[in-house]
């Protein structure tokens, strides 16, 4: 398959954003820079940005629908979701009806990507117990798959109150609110996503794309067994990447928030410190970061859709504490003025062609 495998549709390329903090802004300047972050996507010709969701220090993403419904108000085209909702930790009506809401202010552009993220810290935070880590999050989303289809739902589980007749609402203005399944390389996952359905979006952050082949593919077989169609098994994947002007010039300008960030994040898992040659190795022609100029990123964009059966959407997660506004800013005009075309093989023809919602 290639990247047109999608019923003819080009691979949509988007971009990720956990706000992490930098010391050196101020906050709310911070904001300014990431609304001003997805506008630029926009313009550009980015297909969709995704906002993340941490309760931390360090990241100002714990109420991402906050900062899409105001990056809804100042954009016309981009489809604005979640990177991910850590549904485990919050309630499946109030999730529901807080993306309808944004679904209505951006007329139609609103998706979830729902996982149960990567960190620990919200189920205490929310009084709620880790040894239901896995129930939480079964429980949940069946709920919000059954809000999703039905505005007076009949539902009842072990860990939240039941639901009878009352109604859920506003309504999106789509038919049907997207909601993505977000996994990481646990099969019981890529299972579940192909049984019920649900597009698939893999987070790929280290080690090599290509050995996550036999869980997509596990994906796709459960389900095709299941009856869903072959164009409703959608993949995606995240990965690390940053697009300058010469490959150089992007992975000297991304390595040192990249750095900082991830080594802090390891530290508190035991993993060592992130390197220089390990960082080069990553982003080498048969690794996950896509750190380079616009032909680099594309190629690498296809390649990893090509080993992994054709993939219909990838999105960059380009979050850097030590990355200057205005780099940034650069960065996503190449990403969906040079990269996009690229990609979708309208390099070289009139502008403005996007992929519909």
């Amino acid at each position: 398959m290639s990247t047109d495998d999608q019923e003819g549709a080009p691979m949509e390329i988007g971009i990720d954003n956990f706000v992490a903090a930098d010391p050196a802004v101020d906050p709310a300047q911070q904001m300014q820079d990431v609304l001003a972050q997805i506008a630029r996507a926009d313009s550009a010709g980015v297909h969709t940005f995704g906002i993340g969701e941490h309760h931390r220090e360090g990241f100002l993403d714990s109420a991402p629908v906050t900062i899409l419904a105001a990056a809804a108000a100042i954009t016309e085209r981009i489809r604005l979701r979640s990177a991910v909702t850590v549904l485990s930790a919050d309630d499946p009506v109030r999730v529901f009806e807080s993306y309808a809401t944004l679904d209505l202010i951006s007329r139609g552009r609103a998706e979830l990507v729902v996982g149960r993220g990567s960190f620990t810290e919200a189920f205490p935070l929310f009084g709620l117990d880790l040894a239901d880590y896995d129930d939480l999050f079964e429980e949940k989303l069946d709920l919000l798959l059954r809000i999703r289809d039905d505005a007076h739902p009949h539902w009842s589980g072990r860990l939240r109150a039941p639901l009878t007749g009352q109604g859920v609402f506003p309504r999106p203005h789509q038919a049907q609110l997207p909601i993505w399944l977000g996994v990481g390389g646990t099969p019981s996952s890529f299972v579940r996503a192909g049984a019920l359905g649900l597009p698939l979006m893999v987070a790929i952050i280290g080690g090599a794309p290509r050995r996550f082949r036999p869980l997509i593919d596990l994906y796709r077989e459960t389900g095709r067994r299941a009856g869903h169609p072959a164009e409703q098994l959608k993949v995606g994947v995240h990965c690390i990447g940053f697009v300058g002007d010469t490959d150089r010039q992007a992975a000297d300008d991304f390595y040192p928030g990249h750095a900082e960030m991830f080594t802090r994040i390891g530290r508190e898992r035991g993993f060592a410190p992130v390197t220089r040659a390990g960082y080069e190795a990553q982003r080498g022609p048969d690794g996950p970061f896509l750190v380079g100029d616009a032909e680099t990123v594309a190629n690498r964009a296809r390649g990893i859709s090509d080993e992994l059966g054709g993939i219909s959407r990838l999105t960059v997660q380009m979050t850097n504490g030590r990355m200057p506004h205005e780099t940034m800013l650069r960065s996503i005009e190449l990403l969906g003025s040079k990269v996009v075309p690229l990609v979708d093989g309208t390099a070289g023809r009139a502008s403005g062609a996007r992929t519909s919602g």
